[in-house]
C-alpha cells in the first residue's frame, strides 16, 4: 500500500509540476532514512536544478502541489527540512484501510501475472547419482519462486528437467559392465553407481584412455544401443524412486520431469535451422555458433557428432515455447553457468527470436561444507535425506526438553526440522554462498525458520482460546509506535512480493516475515492482549490474526510448514 501511495503522489506531482515550469519534472518520492522524519519523503534538489529556482521558492512550489494532490488526505504533518518535505501519516486514516484491506489479503490470489505463463526449470538432479545438499538450492529456490508467482496470479509450469543424459553415463556404464557387482547395484543402486562413478575418475588417472571408451559408450546410447539403452532406463528409474522420498519430505511437485533424454530426437530440428540460417560453423571439426568477440562461440556439435548440453537445453526451450507458450522461462541453475545461459540467449537472439529476452538464469551460489564445495566425483558428498532427518531429530530432541507430552510430536519435529533448513537458505540473497550448519538452523530464537513458526504458534494459541468480532474494533488503539510499526508493515505485504518476483529473490520475502515476527513480539510484550473491555480486545485479537494468516501465507509461499502446536 505504501508504494501505491508513493507511485500516486510521485505521478501526481510530477503533473503538476511540469504544467507550472512549462517543462517535463521527474520527482522522487521515497522513505526517510530514519523513522523520526516521518513516513514519506520528497527531496526537492533535483527539481531545484532543474527549473533554476531558489531552494525555499521550490519547496513552497512543491506543498502547494502536494495540497492540491488526491493524496493529501492520507497525512497528518508536511514537514520542510532543508531540501527535503517529510510526509507524516494520519495514522487513523492509514490504519483504517490497511486493515480493511488486511482481512482479505491472504484468501485471493492478485491479477498481476493474469493470462501469464512462466516455466520454471529447477531441481534438475542427475540420474544415478544421490539427491545431495548440493541440489537443495536449485530445489527450494525455484519452488518458492513458483509459489510467490502463483499467488500473484501467474500460471505456473514447474519443471524438472532431470539430469538423465550425458557423458557421465558413458562412464557409469562402462565402469558398471568391467567392474560393476551386479547384486550389489541391484541391492543398493544410488550408492554403489556412486561408487563405480568415483571409481572409474581414479582409475582414469591412470588409464585415461577410458575417457574416450566411456565416450564411445556415450555416443552409442544416443543412436540408440539397446543393452545400453536398457541400463539407462533402469538406472533412472531407481533414481526417481530415490528423489520421490525428498521431493515428498520437502512437499516439493513438478509438473514436468521431462530430463536430457527426452530432448534426444528434438536437436536434429535444431541444427538444422542453425544450418538453414547460416549460423553453424565448423570449427577443428566441431559445429560452433559464433557469438562474436565478446563471447565465446557456443559449441553445438563435437567432432564426433555427438551433441551438448547447449543442444539440448535449445532444443527444450523451443518445445516448451511450443508447448506452454510462455511468457518468462526461469533456469534456476547456480553462478557457475552464467556464460551457459548468456550463450543461450544469444544463439536464440542470432536465431531472430524476439523471447530470447524472456530467458532468465536465476543464479545462486553453493552450499559449502567447511568452506568447501561439495563433490560427487571425490566422493565427498552428504545426502540430502539424511540431513534432512538429522534435523527432525534435533528438532525432536527439543521437544522432548521444551514440551514432552506434545502429540504427534514426531511428525511436528519433521515439519520443524525441515522447515528450518528451507529457511535457513531462503533468508540468504541466493547469489550468495550458504555454509551448511544444522545447529544453527535448527535454532528456535534467532532469524531462524523455527523462530517464524514459534511466533505463528504463540498467536495461534491465543485466538483458539477467544472469540473476537473483528468488525467491532477501535482504531485509535493502533496509534502508539509499536502498534502503527506492525500496520505499516502489514500494508508492505503485497509491495514486498512483487518485490520478491521481480528480483526472484524468497529471501525477500523471507527478510519480511522475521521482520513482521520481530514487530509481532514487540508488540506482544508491551501490550496485554485479553483485556476486560470488549472493544478493545477485539481491536488486538484482529490485528494478531492478521499476523498470523500472513506469517502462515508467508511461510507456505517459502515451502515451509505450518503448525499449531510446538
Amino acid at each position: 500500500m505504501i508504494d501505491k501511495i508513493k507511485s500516486k503522489l510521485r505521478s501526481e506531482l510530477e503533473v503538476k509540476l511540469s504544467s507550472i515550469y512549462n517543462q517535463e519534472i521527474n520527482v522522487v518520492v521515497e522513505e526517510p532514512k530514519t523513522t523520526n522524519l516521518g513516513d514519506i519523503s520528497i527531496p526537492v534538489f533535483s527539481i531545484v536544478k532543474a527549473v533554476r529556482k531558489p531552494l525555499n521558492e521550490v519547496v513552497d512550489v512543491v506543498i502547494e502541489a502536494l495540497e492540491q494532490s488526491q493524496v493529501y488526505s492520507w497525512f497528518k504533518e508536511v514537514n520542510r527540512v532543508g531540501g527535503f518535505i517529510n510526509l507524516t501519516f494520519d495514522r487513523l486514516v492509514f490504519a483504517k484501510e490497511v486493515i480493511n484491506e488486511a482481512a482479505a489479503v491472504t484468501s485471493f490470489k492478485y491479477e498481476i501475472g493474469k493470462d501469464k505463463t512462466v516455466c520454471i526449470d529447477y531441481s534438475s538432479p542427475n540420474i544415478a547419482k544421490p539427491f545431495s545438499v548440493g541440489h537443495l538450492r536449485s530445489t527450494i529456490i525455484g519452488h518458492a519462486i513458483g509459489n510467490i508467482m502463483e499467488k500473484l496470479g501467474y500460471k505456473v509450469i514447474r519443471i524438472n528437467h532431470l539430469g538423465d543424459f550425458g557423458t557421465q553415463f558413458g562412464k557409469i556404464i562402462y565402469a558398471y559392465l568391467n567392474y560393476g557387482d551386479k547384486e550389489k547395484v541391484d541391492e543398493n543402486p544410488i550408492e554403489e553407481l556412486v561408487k563405480l562413478y568415483v571409481e572409474f575418475h581414479e582409475l582414469a588417472k591412470e588409464n585415461p584412455e577410458i575417457e574416450d571408451k566411456a565416450r564411445e559408450i556415450f555416443k552409442e546410447l544416443e543412436l540408440g544401443n539397446p543393452e545400453y539403452n536398457k541400463l539407462w532406463e533402469h538406472f533412472r528409474e531407481v533414481s526417481l524412486q530415490e528423489y520421490m522420498k525428498v521431493y515428498k519430505m520437502l512437499d516439493v511437485y513438478f509438473d514436468s520431469y521431462n530430463g536430457e533424454a527426452f530432448y534426444n530426437d528434438k536437436m536434429q530440428k535444431v541444427v538444422d535451422e542453425l544450418t538453414e540460417k547460416n549460423l553453424l560453423k565448423k570449427d577443428a571439426g566441431a559445429m560452433i555458433v559464433d557469438l562474436g568477440e565478446d563471447m565465446p562461440p557456443a559449441l553445438i556439435q563435437k567432432s564426433d557428432g555427438s551433441t551438448l548440453y547447449i543442444t539440448r537445453d535449445l532444443a527444450a526451450l523451443f518445445y516448451r515455447k511450443n508447448t506452454y507458450d510462455f511468457d518468462e522461462v526461469l533456469y534456476v541453475v547456480g553462478n557457475e553457468q552464467k556464460l551457459h545461459f548468456e550463450q543461450l540467449k544469444a544463439v536464440v537472439k542470432k536465431m531472430g527470436y524476439d523471447f530470447y529476452q524472456d530467458i532468465h538464469h536465476i543464479n545462486f551460489g553453493l552450499v559449502l561444507q567447511d568452506g568447501k564445495k561439495m563433490s560427487t566425483r571425490k566422493g565427498k558428498i552428504v545426502k540430502l535425506e539424511d540431513v534432512l532427518k538429522e534435523a527432525s531429530s534435533l528438532s525432536l530432541a527439543y521437544i522432548n526438553e521444551k514440551n514432552p507430552c506434545l502429540e504427534n510430536k514426531e511428525e511436528i519435529a519433521e515439519k520443524i526440522g525441515v522447515s528450518a533448513i528451507i529457511f535457513n537458505d531462503l533468508k540468504n540473497y541466493r547469489t550468495n554462498d550458504v555454509e551448511f550448519n544444522l545447529e544453527d538452523m535448527v535454532n528456535f530464537v534467532g532469524q531462524t525458520g523455527p523462530y517464524l513458526q514459534y511466533t505463528s504458534v504463540r498467536i495461534s494459541s491465543v485466538l483458539e482460546e477467544n472469540e473476537f468480532d473483528d468488525k467491532n474494533i477501535n482504531f485509535e488503539l493502533f496509534m502508539s509506535d509499536h502498534s502503527f510499526d506492525l500496520i505499516k508493515t502489514i500494508a508492505q505485504y503485497e509491495e514486498i512480493l512483487i518485490k520478491a518476483k521481480n528480483e526472484y529473490s524468497p529471501s525477500v520475502l523471507a527478510k519480511y516475515l522475521l521482520n513482521l515476527a520481530s514487530y509481532f513480539n514487540t508488540f506482544y510484550a508491551k501490550e496485554k492482549i485479553m483485556v476486560s473491555d470488549e472493544i478493545e480486545r477485539n481491536t488486538k485479537l484482529t490485528l494478531i490474526s492478521i499476523i498470523r494468516n500472513i506469517l502462515d501465507e508467508g511461510m507456505k509461499l517459502l515451502g515451509m510448514q505450518v503448525i499449531r502446536r510446538m
